[in-house]
């Protein structure tokens, strides 16, 4: 796969106890790995802000967590979506590591998940054997990172997954510890070349995309404040810092 923009529309929507909801529109960097950083006027790539978060090339660090869980010879190339920084400035609540096989199966993706308190989490989504991820499969994984305050530590995810050559789908909901349905969410998108006239089009026709993504969620906080969900308190990170699916084990 080659450098590619991946426009996509994000979409949550909480069932209760306040129902609440919305979609707009966004845009990443997919990128293979090892990536070069991209310095541009519109939108830029800096190693330093996924992985390790120290300036170095977060292949290696994805490599390790994969062996750790007997995935690392099933992995022949691993991509990277994640948002661009913009204008000096980043957030990205959630980045994916796409690690597909020699047939470009997927086998595996790494989510990457970020909070507004500047703490990081990331969740491994494979199958215990290794075999290709099905676009109809769900993945479940415990809820153990504190990312919105108006959803209690406990419960679990689900994930799915459809990936091929022109679009990228995830689907991830939350159960809480009662296992019920409580938030739906899901990124759909379609990838295109990235070429310098691709990413200024992009740019325009997102202006700002991560201030957008910061700004939004402290809109839809305030939007639920008003609607009378109870605020929680951040507690401290646990460890370890990475959360495999059910059928995943560390070796």
């Amino acid at each position: 796969m080659t450098p590619q923009i991946y426009t996509a529309k994000v979409m949550h929507r909480r069932l209760f106890p306040k129902a609440n909801a919305f979609n707009y529109g966004v845009y990443y960097l997919a990128l293979p790995l090892p990536a070069s950083p991209i310095a541009s006027r519109f939108a830029s790539f800096h190693p330093r802000d996924v992985g390790r978060r120290d300036g170095s090339d977060p292949t290696p660090w994805v490599r390790d967590i994969l062996a750790n869980y007997g995935l690392g010879r099933k992995v022949q190339s691993i991509t990277l979506i994640t948002m661009p920084r913009v204008l000096g400035y980043v957030f990205n609540p959630v980045s994916f590591y796409l690690c597909t096989d020699h047939s470009q199966a997927l086998v595996a993706v790494l989510c990457e998940v970020h909070n507004t308190f500047g703490e990081q989490h990331c969740y491994l989504c494979a199958n215990g054997d290794g075999r290709a991820i099905s676009p109809d499969q769900w993945l479940e994984a415990e809820k153990v990172f504190h990312v919105s305050p108006f959803l209690e530590r406990a419960g679990h995810y689900k994930f799915r997954f459809d990936l091929n050559s022109e679009t990228f789908g995830v689907w991830i909901d939350y159960y809480d510890a009662q296992q019920n349905k409580q938030l739906i969410t899901s990124l759909l998108g379609s990838f295109q070349p990235l070429t310098p006239r691709a990413l200024r089009r992009t740019f325009w026709r997102h202006p700002l995309v991560t201030l957008k993504a910061i700004l939004l969620i402290h809109w839809q906080a305030a939007k639920l404040v008003v609607k009378g969900i109870r605020y929680l308190a951040r507690p401290a990170q646990l460890e370890p810092r990475v959360t495999p699916t059910q059928n995943l084990k560390k070796l």
